[in-house]
C-alpha cells in the first residue's frame, strides 16, 4: 500500500520513529504536530536499550551507531551492611546501552526523512472521524469506521483531515481519549526521585581510595536495595562529546505532602517541595551505604525531580483511522527497562504492517494483532517488578546471590519482556 496523508500527534521519541516509518513506507505526506514551540524539554534523564534489541532496531533503521551511548555490562545489587559501599548481594549480567534522553531524541529527529513536516507549537485539542459534527472532536470521539478519514483539531481551532492519525502524545494522550474513552494511567502508590550530574564530580568522593573506576566501574549499574524501595544508579552520555553523567532513579512511597498524585503528572526540577527533598535525604541517610548516599547528594536540587509511577494497558490500540503508539498505548512502569525499545518496536510493527497491507483497515488490524498482547505483557511484568522492588520488598539483608537470583527469576516468570521483547521479523524492502 502506498500514498495517503498521515498525522503524528507528538514529536518525541515515538513520534519521530512513527513519522520515519510512515515516510519510508510510502505515505504521500507525513505531518508531526508537536505542542512544544522549541526544542523538547530535556532533563538529562537516562534510559537503556538491551544490546539484542539495539541490534534488531539498528538493522531495521530505527537506531544509529552515531547516537551517543554508554556501554553497561553488570548490575550490582547492594544492601547496607555497615561498610562504606555496602554488601554485594548479586553480580547480575546487564548487557545494555544507556542513552541521554535529549541526545537520543535529537538523533532520532535527525534520522527522520526531510519530507516529514515537523510543526512545532501546534497543540492538538481533539481527534476523531472526519465526518464528526462541528465541535465534536474536543475530548475525542472515535466511533467512525476504518473507511472514514480522521480529523485533527488544533487548540487554535484549525482542522485538518488525514487518512491516518497516530497518537504518539505520551501518557496524557489526547488521541487515547478518542480511541479508549476514559482509559487513564493509574497511580501505582509510589514515586521515583530522579536526578543526574556530571560524572567528573565523583572524583571528590573518597579521594584517597584510588581512582573512581576502581570502586565504581563505568560499565556497572548499582542497585541499592532497602526496605520499601530501591535505587538504580548508572552512567549515561553527557551533552558534550566524550563526557558522561551519572543518572539515578530512587523508588519509594512518598511522605504525606498533600500533593495530588492520582492525575498523571511530574514535579519538575527546581519545584520540589522542601518535604520531598528532605525525605529523599532521609531515605539515603537511613538506608544507603555511605558511598552511595554521597553519590546521590552530588545532585543539585535544581536537577532533582519527582515522577509519580503510573501504568495502563489499553483494551485496544486502534479505532477508526486512529492508532496509538508508545506511552499513549501502554504506560509501563520503568522497572522493565524497556520504554525506548517499546516505542521503537511499535514503529517497527507499524512499518511491517504497512508494507504487507492492502488497505488502511488491514494495516490497523495487523498492528493491533502484533502489539496488543505485547503491550499487556509489558504492563504485567512492570507491575510484578514494582511489587517486588518497592511495594513488597523482601528481607534484602538476609539474601545471598543464589537467593536473589532465584527471587529475580520468580519476578520475571520466564517473561522475555525485561528490556523489551524480541522482534519476530524485519520490514521487507519494497
Amino acid at each position: 500500500m502506498r500514498g495517503g496523508r498521515v498525522a503524528v500527534v507528538g514529536g518525541s521519541i515515538a513520534g519521530c520513529a512513527f513519522a520515519s516509518a510512515a515516510a519510508r513506507s510510502g505515505a504521500d505526506e507525513v505531518v508531526v504536530f508537536e505542542r512544544t514551540p522549541g526544542r523538547l524539554a530535556d532533563r538529562g534523564v537516562g534510559l537503556c536499550v538491551h544490546d539484542d534489541r539495539y541490534e534488531e532496531l539498528a538493522a531495521a533503521g530505527y537506531l544509529d551507531e552515531g547516537i551517543a551511548w554508554h556501554r553497561l555490562t553488570r548490575r550490582h545489587w547492594l544492601v547496607q551492611d555497615g561498610s562504606d559501599r555496602g554488601r554485594l548481594m548479586w553480580d547480575q549480567p546487564f548487557p545494555f546501552r544507556s542513552y541521554h534522553w535529549g541526545l537520543l531524541w535529537r538523533g532520532l529527529r535527525e534520522l527522520t526523512p526531510a519530507t516529514v513536516s515537523y510543526r512545532l507549537g501546534h497543540a492538538v485539542a481533539g481527534v476523531g472521524p472526519a465526518d464528526s459534527p462541528a465541535g465534536g472532536l474536543v475530548g475525542g470521539v472515535a466511533d467512525g469506521s476504518a473507511d472514514s478519514r480522521a480529523r485533527v483539531r488544533l487548540e487554535s481551532g484549525v482542522e485538518e483531515d488525514f487518512d491516518l492519525v497516530v497518537g504518539a502524545d505520551g501518557y496524557r494522550s489526547v488521541v487515547r481519549e478518542a480511541v479508549c474513552p476514559g482509559a487513564r494511567p493509574q497511580y501505582a502508590g509510589y514515586v521515583c526521585w530522579r536526578g543526574s550530574f556530571p560524572a567528573e564530580r565523583l572524583a571528590v568522593l573518597r579521594p584517597g581510595a584510588g581512582p573512581v573506576e576502581s570502586h565504581y566501574p563505568s560499565a556497572h549499574v548499582a542497585t541499592v536495595c532497602f526496605p520499601g524501595g530501591s535505587c538504580v544508579i548508572y552512567r549515561i552520555p553527557g551533552v558534550e562529546p566524550g563526557s558522561a553523567m551519572v543518572n539515578w532513579v530512587l523508588y519509594a512511597e512518598p511522605p504525606a505532602t498533600g500533593l495530588r498524585l492520582d492525575d498523571p503528572t511530574s514535579i519538575p526540577p527546581g519545584a520540589l517541595a522542601d518535604e520531598l527533598l528532605s525525605y529523599l535525604g532521609l531515605l539515603t541517610e537511613r538506608h544507603f551505604p555511605p558511598y552511595w548516599a554521597d553519590v546521590i547528594a552530588l545532585t543539585s536540587p535544581e536537577h532533582t525531580f519527582v515522577q509519580p509511577i503510573y501504568d495502563l494497558g489499553t483494551p485496544n490500540r486502534t479505532a477508526g483511522r486512529l492508532l496509538l503508539a508508545g506511552d499513549a498505548a501502554t504506560v509501563v512502569r520503568p522497572h522493565n527497562t524497556s520504554g525506548a525499545a517499546k516505542a521503537l518496536q511499535d514503529a517497527f510493527a507499524f512499518e511491517s504492517a504497512w508494507r504487507e497491507a492492502g488497505s488502511w483497515r488491514e494495516l490497523l488490524a495487523a498492528y493491533e494483532r502484533d502489539r496488543g498482547q505485547v503491550g499487556q505483557a509489558l504492563v504485567t511484568l512492570g507491575r510484578n517488578l514494582g511489587r517486588a522492588q518497592v511495594e513488597q520488598t523482601p528481607d534484602w539483608a538476609s539474601m545471598d546471590s543464589r537467593q536473589l537470583e532465584s527471587w529475580w527469576e520468580q519476578q520475571v516468570g520466564g517473561a522475555a519482556g525485561f528490556g523489551g521483547h524480541a522482534l519476530v521479523a524485519e520490514p521487507k524492502p519494497r
